[in-house]
């Protein structure tokens, strides 16, 4: 590969790139035309993907600022640079946000009925005696107000909770102040309904404003000089030496409780907050600079989604959809009869989870199963397939279950569902050490009249029921004898440390799926330089691989055409002059996450379709345990390309990489609208009503119906 291809200016910072995904989510709380309630929602989105934004990503790179570590990133930015860079962006984002609650969608849902007091100075008389005695009754018994002096040192303030600081004076001592907090409990409602005296009019406040207008009674001594809502933000990025750590579940659970003493990286404050109160902030949490926010509205704006849900406003939301029976599962009881006439491809939320859980349900009941074994990364609450697993185990069968204990933010979770499973006598593992396991595979070995046959479910997404709702994804049921040879060899692999002499057809990082990729977008450059037809379409959550960009970047100078479909980071540019003209990037950001991972190879006419666990980032094809599966049935490829064909057209929900770094939406003139989220939606529910072959009788949208 030549060098020129990995020129830093040829990538954009991965940072830099998250926040323009971050940006893309607040346009669709910025949209008019987007339902009310589903704007508050987007914005709520933002505001709890920032939080993890500094929590994982500033955070690491403070980390390595603090070890003196001074290797650029594949931008040519150092960490130093990459926190001033961003920061000044973050800055910017944070005042649009806020600037969107209170100038647009505050005014428009007091014209909706719904109105927000913003200050416990505005109340009614009437409102006034309603939330001093809600706080009486409701509030007080709950709160601990803490004091700091020379008895008492500064409290610990726990991550992301919200809290209002104060100064308060002694009576008759005005000018010896001393610094009070109190945590504003997450226990209690955050939203509190009112009284309004109007008709046709609900009214509502914030909790830390009751809490605020009432502090005095918790201080009954003292004469309040002011009070304030504050936030913090610390890291809460575990560390640990996996190597070193003899019990990998205590470990985990040590550093857990480390989450609440990490290194204070983002301080939020009430824009106009008293001088005195915020250097006492400052100091105590050793912070300066463009690490303080200071706000202009309510400081964390997750609880919109809290509103979001209140009864009530259903008009003013996206109708909720149902996801619709799987086409070659509606007339079949019996699942594994299904799989073995065809591989079934399965594709949420569009379709229900119903046949993965139904998968495990059967196969823990079937007497004539003898095995299941599959991964679990994140799973819902109250998951159906871990009661299955373990009602499995206690039937006799062997089960055989890898939790993944490092799944971010997930840990605790987790924690509690391998020790349940392994109570009912399934055999746990805690994942690897030094990997993460990320893949999405099921196997059920089931004893038939003509022998043994392994059954798999190999998936783009997590066993979640619960979050295969809201996101885009893609799985496989399949009986295809060299799958089920690789499934058997993936969990020996994961249980033992027993690589196979060979794989049939599975792709795993990190052994070689760095080089399945390589090959495969190698091959279409030499097609292309063949001067044959060479095309790559690459549907993922993130891009940024710096040898998977060079490849790309080298494959396009030769030819190749590539479309990427990236709802997340993307380090690539386009439109560098002989290099990346023939790269076009998309992100769709609408009503469902893009989850699905789905890559199309022309391969000079022999085309094949590939889905996985794995985006295009190093820690994917280095550090994590995934898999990359190839769909072969003819039938199933029509479907595959079918779902890019739709995501590709996309005008709606479609924002485009420009060669300046921006996103712009598609422009739509002249063009029939089209929404591939509100599209698939339609033809699942059409197909539902009337069976069709998914090939013979593709199910395409009347033009009328895609159009206002």
């Amino acid at each position: 590969m030549e060098n020129d291809f990995l020129k830093p200016e040829y990538y954009r910072n991965r940072e830099d790139s998250w926040v323009s995904f971050d940006e893309r989510v607040l346009s669709e709380a910025r949209d008019k035309n987007i339902p009310l309630f589903e704007r508050l929602k987007f914005l709520s989105i933002t505001a709890s993907n920032l939080d993890e934004f500094f929590m994982i990503r500033i955070a690491s790179l403070k980390d390595m600022v603090h070890a003196g570590y001074t290797k650029k990133d594949i931008a040519g930015l150092t960490a130093q640079e990459q926190i001033d860079m961003v920061l000044k962006r973050v800055h910017d984002m944070v005042n649009v946000q806020y600037s969107t609650y209170n100038r647009s969608l505050l005014p428009a849902l007091k014209q909706q009925g719904l109105e927000v007091v913003i200050q416990h100075e505005d109340l009614t008389k009437e409102q006034q005696k309603f939330v001093d005695s809600y706080f009486d009754e409701n509030i007080y018994p709950v709160l601990t107000p803490m004091a700091m002096d020379s008895s008492r040192p500064f409290p610990l303030i726990r991550n992301k909770t919200l809290n209002i600081g104060a100064l308060i004076s002694k009576k008759g001592k005005k000018n010896e102040t001393q610094f009070a907090t109190v945590q504003v409990p997450s226990v209690l409602p955050r939203i509190i309904e009112l009284p309004s005296g109007k008709e046709g009019v609900r009214c509502v406040i914030l909790l830390e404003e009751v809490i605020e207008r009432n502090i005095g009674k918790l201080f009954l001594n003292y004469d309040m000089v002011c009070a304030h809502p504050y936030r913090i933000m610390r890291n809460a990025d575990l560390a640990f030496d996996e190597e070193e750590a003899a019990d990998l579940l205590k470990e985990i659970q040590k550093q857990l409780k480390k989450r609440q003493w990490g290194e204070v990286i983002r301080l939020e404050i009430e824009d106009g907050m008293n001088k005195q109160l915020l250097k006492i902030l400052k100091k105590e949490f050793d912070i300066r600079g463009d690490d303080v926010f200071a706000i202009n509205g309510p400081l964390d704006l997750t609880f919109l989604m809290k509103m979001y849900g209140m009864d009530g406003f259903e008009h003013l939301k996206e109708p909720s959809y149902k996801p619709q029976p799987v086409p070659a599962l509606m007339d079949q009881d019996d699942i594994f009869a299904a799989i073995r006439e065809k591989d079934i491809l399965l594709h949420h939320p569009y379709m229900t989870f119903d046949p993965v859980v139904n998968f495990v349900k059967q196969a823990a009941k079937d007497p004539d199963v003898l095995a299941i074994k599959q991964t679990l990364y994140r799973v819902s609450g109250n998951s159906p397939i871990i009661a299955a697993l373990a009602q499995a185990a206690e039937n006799g069968k062997q089960v055989s279950v890898l939790v993944e204990l490092k799944a971010r933010f997930d840990e605790e979770h987790n924690i509690v569902w391998a020790k349940m499973l392994e109570k009912a006598g399934c055999h746990v593992i805690y994942g690897l050490v030094g990997l993460k396991t990320h893949s999405k595979i099921t196997l059920v070995v089931r004893k038939e009249e003509d022998g043994i046959r392994r059954y798999v479910h190999l998936g783009t997404g997590n066993y979640n029921d619960s979050t295969a709702k809201l996101y885009t994804d893609c799985g496989l049921l399949t009986c295809s004898e060299p799958v089920g040879e690789d499934a058997t060899a993936v969990f020996n692999m994961l249980s033992g440390y027993s690589e196979p002499k060979h794989w049939n057809k599975l792709a795993l990082a990190p052994i070689w799926l760095r080089d399945r990729f390589r090959e495969l977008i190698e091959r279409e450059t030499e097609h292309a330089r063949n001067g044959e037809k060479a095309h790559i379409i690459a549907k993922m959550n993130s891009l940024c691989d710096r040898e998977i960009i060079a490849l790309l970047y080298e494959a396009a100078a030769a030819g190749v055409k590539i479309d990427l479909i990236v709802r997340g980071i993307c380090c690539l540019k386009t439109g560098i002059p002989g290099i990346s003209e023939n790269i076009t990037v998309r992100s769709i950001v609408g009503t469902f996450l893009e989850h699905a991972r789905i890559f199309y190879f022309f391969n000079n006419g022999k085309e094949e379709y590939y889905m996985g666990s794995a985006d295009w980032m190093p820690r994917n094809l280095d550090k994590r345990v995934e898999i990359l599966f190839p769909v072969e049935s003819e039938e199933l490829k029509e479907e595959l390309w079918h779902i890019l064909t739709i995501q590709m057209e996309d005008n709606m929900k479609a924002h485009v990489l420009q060669p300046d770094g921006s996103y712009e939406k598609v422009d739509r003139r002249g063009k029939v609208r089209l929404c591939a989220h509100e599209y698939f939606c339609k033809e699942a529910k059409e197909r539902a009503e009337k069976p069709l072959d998914p090939v013979r009788d593709r199910v395409f949208i009347p033009e009328e119906a895609l159009k206002e």
